[in-house]
């Protein structure tokens, strides 16, 4: 299993990511009410041309797939697909922010043309998008058995896509709270204790709304599956006060990494992956889910519509999904894999710091921390217009 580059490798591609508000003009305007009736019945599909052609087009962020440790061009496990099933897999590394991307494609998908892809990963709060605008289609399960009973049961039916009809996560990760254990010479366990004095002016929070508001609502004991509007205004008053009291810092995007190793902050809102990067050079950087609860989410593989090989991309997926398949992509992205049962893959490896990977909970969470872990319902598109103006003119966006 390829190893000696995920130390650096999935950081670099977190470090892409752009906390969003959804300001762009085309992500706002899918956020904004238009409706689904861009696609009507019928209009989703093709015809498949999987079984004569013999191939399929892939596109996905950055530093998103295991790389050869010698070769960055080598992908072991999607050339082993490639061997296995004879299907040529064109892989694009072209997403690098979720709101650009959706302004490249959405023309095409508005006008019931094909996008030139097969396959895209996008994270789950854009995915709700083209879920609410019928610009994905429904994937059929008879050819994904490995899904069927692999995917991780946290993970199998968010608000905005019951059931995973049309959205598969490739990678999830938890948004909770990173600090410096020896600076700051205290254990963090709730979200309330960023406001504590001895913090004042070390704290930041992430910018972007869809990646901040959720663990500030768990705080509030609010069950983030259902949140409501009152619930958002109440977190907002609160980070209010906590600015004006000069209580945090700035706001980030992953830029916080830098702050937290520096030492200008001592605790702030973190992903998992990251901090799993940077614990490698300081053990003193730790990362907590609080006892009131973390928001779980992914980034997730959808078959946009007239794709003309979608029978490729549901094996492709479900290839994926084979447990010892996602031990060596999880061994390389160090993220939390949403295949369980590959847990035990790499217990049983005979590397040990590949083994070693099964029993870090920030890949494979425990029991413990699966019971405070939720999936956030998404904002609603009558709703995104008010609560990213809110958010943005905290935040200073």
């Amino acid at each position: 299993m390829a190893q000696t580059s995920s130390r650096t490798t999935a950081l670099s591609r977190r470090s892409l990511l752009r906390a969003l508000g959804g300001t762009a003009a085309l992500g706002a305007l899918a956020g904004c009410g238009v409706p689904a009736a861009y696609v009507e019945p019928g209009d989703r599909a093709v015809a498949d041309e999987s079984a004569a052609d013999k191939k399929l087009t892939w596109a996905n962020w950055p530093l998103y797939i295991d790389t050869d440790d010698d070769d960055p061009n080598e992908r072991p496990t999607l050339q082993a697909f490639e061997k296995r099933t004879g299907i040529s897999v064109d892989y694009v590394e072209e997403i690098n922010d979720n709101d650009e991307f959706f302004g490249k494609i959405s023309p095409s998908l508005m006008n019931h043309q094909s996008t030139g892809r097969d396959l895209i990963v996008i994270s789950d709060w854009m995915c709700a998008r083209y879920v609410r605008l019928g610009w994905v289609q429904e994937m059929d399960r008879a050819h994904q058995p490995n899904v069927t009973k692999y995917l991780d049961p946290l993970l199998r039916s968010p608000a905005f896509d019951p059931g995973r009809r049309f959205t598969v996560p490739w990678q999830s990760g938890i948004t909770g709270i990173a600090y410096n254990r020896r600076k700051l010479g205290r254990d963090i366990r709730h979200v309330k204790d960023l406001w504590a004095k001895d913090l004042k002016g070390r704290v930041t929070l992430l910018s972007g709304l869809d990646e901040a508001f959720a663990l500030l609502m768990q705080g509030n004991g609010v069950d983030i599956t259902r949140w409501t509007a009152d619930d958002f205004h109440q977190v907002c008053d609160q980070v209010e006060r906590e600015v004006h009291r000069g209580q945090i810092r700035r706001f980030t995007g992953n830029d916080y990494t830098k702050d937290l190793v520096s030492g200008d902050v001592l605790a702030c809102q973190a992903y998992s992956g990251d901090v799993i990067q940077l614990q490698a050079d300081n053990p003193d950087i730790r990362f907590v889910v609080p006892e009131e609860g973390a928001e779980m989410w992914s980034e997730s593989l959808m078959i946009p519509n007239r794709a003309r090989h979608k029978a490729n991309a549901e094996r492709l997926i479900d290839y994926y999904y084979d447990p010892e398949v996602a031990a060596e992509l999880a061994a390389w992205v160090n993220y939390v894999c949403p295949v369980p049962a590959a847990r035990e893959v790499l217990a049983a490896d005979k590397d040990k710091e590949t083994a070693a990977l099964a029993d870090n909970p920030l890949i494979f969470p425990d029991s413990g921390m699966r019971q405070r872990l939720a999936i956030a319902r998404d904002i609603k598109s009558t709703e995104r217009s008010e609560f990213a103006q809110r958010w943005n003119k905290i935040a200073g966006l």
